[in-house]
């Protein structure tokens, strides 16, 4: 009951009235068409499931293999479908194929598509749409051959619908509602094997057969496969099944499977070797691929280190497609043709590979590796061939590529590392690049090229999940190894040293990053001047450090040269979410240097490019998002900057949890349009919590920790507590002064919101003082029409005004209102603020690291 075709005639449930489709139905195997009996376990399992309204009760399918677990489950799909508006089928022997799976329904529950938002995103989102049932009440998911029930823990829905998992583990027992399965009662074998074998069969006959095989369904399935390819007699197959199990037992070989089931597969076996022998070898290089799907492309490409038997049935597309086809025909192995894959059962893997010596299973295992390198495209970071690449995912671990030290295959592995932290699923790569580099340092050494390849991406991905400190200590340990044993201007030994840069700024020290960053750009492209996207993405560091230098005009101009260059060669597609970095840093750098209207500009064409090639819920595009908002709030658009950070704040809670840096940073950004909106109660609470978390995160001298602390400071004086706020802005001016200099942007930020706090406070001389010094420093860095410099100019204003000195006020008033005229113009919020003769506020936004 194992194998089987696809059924166009299948019977409804009497139950409902009629057997439609539901609305999704997605990755349910193909059904068996001669599925038997079962009608009190599937009445059963209907009922457990049906009678639970309110809230999932999870149902298990437990037994030995070959019982017939995930046949009962693609039943009950088939059967109760028109009951379900959503039918989704999701392995989940391993953990990586369960998120894959969840996400994978992403885009029909229409969430953002899973192809490239980020498995762990995309996941996530569906478990919410599910709990809260929409856009669907009538829901099934089936989590086939689940092993331990915590490995789920987290990846099982809530809500209104209904989940039934199939495993080999009696320990759901004691979780779930179980339903053991067990092998067919006599009469349920007698109807399958009279159902499959439609002609040739008697019932006595049949009885004995199943006597002699125990009524194991699986090996049922293979007797009636052989007997209706080969037309062979009972008599003559019982015969042949008493000897081969007299050799087993012979043997003494302690084996979980019954013998009757090896015994029923070896005859399947030697038929087909008569048949036809290259369907067999098919056979055997199935078993070392994983029980997932197998792409039948990854039988295409001939590549060299293939057994000469294997190239020539490559080479001969008729005789593979035959091959696979008498696969199908012996019951050996699931072909779900629309889907173009080749399954075959955890059980018949096993059997197949006790059967091959050891030297032979070295070898096919080494061949399967080949054929997954050959199978997966060269460049991961392009999301057309993510596709490719996750159904690959699937047979990384049961193939044990890992060990494999072949040259292609240590590049496989690593462009799925590659591919999976560019898709968003950081979680997975991380959890790839550690058993890896536990196996290549333990066969190859600490120093060896590929080792240290993985060790960056290692430090890459630890950057990505926030663990800056961790990133810093790793960085530095690969730098001094990439140095020592591959040399200074080898691109991994370059990479390694760009990182370093990264690790610098999460540190806080801007000017040795940018140091750094220059060495690496120059050294890329005299070394590398044809890898266009390494000297891309090292320009693009360089840029971002000229902006947290407060070169804003230095960044924007870096990043024009490097966006037009990608979009001259076509090469955004390539790489859509480096692209994406590189338009919203220039975006980004354009409203730094106090073009609002066309950082906007820019940034709905970046975030929609995003939302289009990388969907909303990739970092990338959530960062897009989030710079977006602040271009809208300093453009004025408060009520669009509103939506896009509501919207970018909750989406990074629940992807990557509260204390993550850019969570924190999606937070500052809706703590600051908050105030900005006169919701100062929400704004604080938030702002607070914000400035708590981050010296977590960067430690406690980071210029964005008293940055960010500036924010709180402007809150605190809004809602009636000055002396609070000049505590917090002196103290986080100090702390900005002693590592970037009072001449900096957000140094003088600070100081600007401190003579606002000297104002309330009645300290107007020391108000005036500071404010007119700022002012001075502000147009000599920023220019005089910048809008930071605006406002230090309103603010002077006032104070001159508060100190009587009237003719100086007129006059600075004059030339400041010439100024809001000619850049943001006189409608904007800030000039009227200006107008009425009030102070204004100058917040921060922390840039990504």
């Amino acid at each position: 009951m194992a194998q089987g075709d696809r059924v166009t005639n299948a019977q409804p449930d009497s139950s409902f009235a009629t057997d439609r489709v539901p609305q999704i139905w997605g990755k349910v195997p193909p059904r068996n068409k001669n599925f038997t009996g079962r009608t009190d376990l599937l009445e059963r399992l209907r009922g457990g499931l049906a009678n639970r309204v309110t809230a999932v009760v999870p149902h298990a399918l437990h037994g030995l293999g070959g019982v017939g677990k995930t046949q009962m489950a693609v039943e009950y799909a088939y059967r109760y479908r028109s009951a379900y508006d959503l039918v989704w089928w999701i392995p989940a022997d391993q953990p990586v194929l369960v998120r894959s799976s969840l996400a994978s329904l992403a885009q029909p529950l229409g969430l953002p598509s899973a192809s490239v938002s980020g498995v762990e995103d995309a996941a996530n989102a569906v478990l919410d749409a599910l709990r809260r049932g929409e856009p669907y009440t009538n829901w099934l998911l089936i989590f086939d051959n689940a092993d331990e029930p915590e490995e789920l823990t987290e990846t099982l829905p809530q809500g209104p619908g209904h989940v039934l998992i199939t495993s080999r583990n009696h320990r759901w027992a004691g979780v779930v509602d179980a339903v053991p399965i067990d092998v067919f009662t006599r009469e349920e074998s007698i109807e399958f094997l009279t159902r499959r074998v439609p002609r040739g069969i008697s019932e006595e006959n049949a009885d004995r057969l199943a006597e002699e095989l125990g009524d194991l369904p699986l090996a049922l399935e293979q007797a009636g496969a052989l007997h209706a390819e080969t037309g062979i007699q009972v008599e003559q197959y019982l015969q042949l099944l008493e000897e081969h199990t007299s050799q087993l037992l012979s043997q003494g070989k302690p084996t979980e499977y019954p013998v009757s089931m090896t015994a029923a597969w070896a005859l399947s076996v030697a038929s087909l070797e008569e048949k036809m022998p290259e369907a067999l070898d098919l056979l055997r290089y199935c078993a070392f691929f994983g029980p997932e799907p197998i792409p039948r492309d990854s039988f295409s490409k001939v590549v060299p280190g293939l057994s000469p038997g294997l190239t020539t049935l490559i080479r001969d597309p008729i005789k593979l497609s035959r091959a696979i086809g008498e696969l199908g025909r012996f019951a050996l192995a699931r072909l779900d043709i629309p889907a173009r894959t080749i399954q075959v059962h955890r059980l018949i893997q096993a059997l197949v590979r006790d059967e091959v010596s050891e030297a032979d299973q070295e070898r096919l295992r080494h061949e399967v590796h080949l054929l997954l390198a050959a199978y997966t495209p060269p460049n991961p970071n392009d999301s057309s061939n993510w596709g490719k690449f996750l159904n690959a995912l699937g047979h990384m671990e049961p193939a044990g590529v890992a060990e494999c030290s072949e040259p292609s295959v240590r590049d496989f592995c690593l462009q799925m590392i590659t591919y999976l932290y560019a898709s968003g699923d950081v979680s997975s790569a991380q959890s790839f690049a550690e058993s890896f580099l536990e196996v290549w340092t333990a066969s190859s050494g600490t120093d060896h090229e590929d080792v240290l390849k993985l060790r960056v991406e290692m430090c890459n991905i630890t950057r990505e999940l926030g663990l800056y400190e961790e990133a810093a200590t790793l960085g530095a340990q690969t730098l001094a190894m990439a140095e020592k044993a591959l040399g200074l201007d080898h691109d991994t030994t370059l990479r390694a040293l760009r990182g370093r840069a990264t690790d610098l700024r999460a540190s806080g020290d801007f000017q040795q990053a940018h140091q750094i960053d220059d060495d690496v750009l120059r050294r890329f492209e005299s070394k590398f001047p044809d890898d266009e996207w390494s000297i891309w993405r090292a320009k693009n560091s360089v840029a971002l450090d000229h902006g947290l230098k407060s070169d804003y005009t230095n960044a924007r101009l870096l990043l024009e040269q490097v966006y037009l260059e990608v979009l001259e060669k076509g090469k955004a597609a390539g790489d859509p979410a480096s692209y994406l970095n590189i338009y919203t840093g220039l975006a980004r750098a354009v409203r730094l240097g106090g073009d609002f209207s066309e950082a906007c500009d820019l940034g709905e064409d970046a975030y929609a490019f995003g939302i289009e090639e990388l969907t909303p819920d990739h970092p990338w595009t959530l960062r897009t998002g989030k710079d977006l908002s602040i271009a809208r709030r300093r453009a004025g658009d408060y009520e669009r900057a509103q939506e896009i950070a509501e919207d970018i704040h909750q989406r990074y809670v629940r992807a990557f949890g509260i204390d993550h840096p850019d969570t924190l940073a999606a937070a500052t950004c809706l703590a600051n349009i908050r105030r900005t909106l006169g919701k100062f109660e929400e704004a604080m609470n938030l702002a607070e919590d914000t400035v708590r978390r981050y010296p977590r995160v960067y430690g406690a001298d980071h210029p964005y920790n008293h940055a960010c602390a500036g924010n709180l400071a402007i809150l605190q004086r809004v809602t009636g507590d000055p002396q609070a706020a000049r505590k917090t802005n002196e103290d986080a001016l100090a702390g900005l002064e002693l590592k970037l200099g009072r001449d900096h942007h957000y140094s003088l930020t600070v100081a600007l919101n401190l003579a606002s706090d000297l104002a309330a406070l009645g300290e107007n001389e020391s108000a005036y003082r500071l404010c007119s010094g700022t002012l001075r420093r502000l147009s000599a860095l920023m220019g005089e029409d910048h809008p930071v410099t605006l406002s230090a100019a309103a603010n002077t204003v006032a104070d001159l005004r508060t100190l009587g000195r009237d003719e100086e006020a007129e006059a600075l008033f004059a030339d400041t209102e010439q100024r809001y005229r000619r850049t943001l113009t006189l409608e904007h919020p800030d000039a009227k603020v200006f107008l009425e003769g009030r102070r204004l506020d100058a917040d921060f936004d922390p840039p990504p690291i």
